[in-house]
């Protein structure tokens, strides 16, 4: 699907407007049906109301066909390569589609022991969530009753509607779907920012295994030209920086024992809201560091 501009949505015909957007809600171009009705749109998030009234409004049968319409987690169809677009890139990202056997075989249970408690699929907006995350809310929604649930369901779709109009939708606003991961390294021996300081941050999986997902160097303000993360969700679940202290003030041509006292600095923090801004500064000495949660 490619990008289209409000305005353009707003001139479109019925069955243009209903084409750009009917994969928006998964399988469900009646949403976008019901939305068209309520043009023009002065921003973005005015649509997604819109959108989000349509699928409130409709009855029980069609939301339930809409959450039905869903794929199962990981399952046989990911590898397949047999999902829409939106959903095989969105499984992607979250490594739904790299699942070692023992892995894939605890999602066919729980996919299994959901469908055959609720009677329709368990959804969750996988873009805010890591790997480990997403098993963790499996199991424990899986224990909620058949409404609670349903509404749940619902949620997530919308919140998974609302990324993919943020990527394929562009408006004179901003939907609120963004996070953020940047840091900036302090040398407080010297006493000015740490510019040359390489740096890796890495997802930490459950079971020990850790999947570095960027990789930069501090200019001379001591931050990262970019942050490590950004314009898009920061998924929900453990991180971890390295900062290769020990190499940065070994090019300061320091008197320093040989090995130094400091390496590898390593700060391992969570990450709760997927749309948070998390700013991890690191002040450091060759011989101490310190860290906090910034703004």
């Amino acid at each position: 699907m490619s990008a289209i501009s409000l305005d353009e949505l707003n001139a479109a015909d019925q069955q243009a407007f209903v084409e750009a957007l009917g994969n928006i809600y998964e399988h469900a171009p009646w949403v976008a049906e019901a939305a068209a009705r309520k043009r023009p749109f002065r921003t973005l998030a005015a649509l997604t109301e819109a959108l989000q009234e349509a699928v409130q409004a409709a009855p029980e049968a069609q939301q339930h066909a809409l959450i039905t319409g869903h794929p199962d987690l990981a399952d046989r169809a990911v590898r397949l390569q047999t999902l829409t677009v939106d959903s095989r890139r969105e499984q992607s990202r979250a490594g739904l589609d790299r699942l070692s056997d023992e892995e894939f075989e605890r999602f066919q249970r729980l996919n299994e022991a959901y469908r055959a408690r609720f009677k329709f699929p368990f959804i969750i907006c996988v873009r805010r969530h890591t790997k480990d995350s997403i098993l963790r809310e499996f199991e424990r929604r899986s224990h909620n009753d058949v409404t609670s649930e349903r509404s749940a369901a619902l949620r997530e779709i919308s919140r998974i509607a609302q990324l993919r109009l943020d990527q394929h939708v562009k408006g004179p606003d901003r939907l609120k779907v963004h996070g953020r991961i940047s840091t900036h390294v302090l040398d407080t021996l010297n006493g000015r920012p740490a510019a040359g300081v390489a740096i890796e941050l890495g997802i930490v999986c459950e079971v020990g295994m850790r999947q570095v997902i960027a990789r930069a160097m501090t200019n001379a303000d001591g931050r990262t030209d970019r942050p490590l993360i950004a314009e898009e969700p920061v998924p929900i679940g453990c991180y971890e920086l390295r900062f290769a202290i020990g190499a940065y003030f070994a090019a300061q041509r320091l008197t320093l024992p040989d090995p130094a006292f400091l390496d590898v600095v390593l700060v391992r923090f969570s990450v709760a809201e997927a749309e948070g801004h998390y700013h991890v500064p690191l002040l450091t000495t060759p011989w101490s560091y310190t860290t906090y949660r910034g703004s």
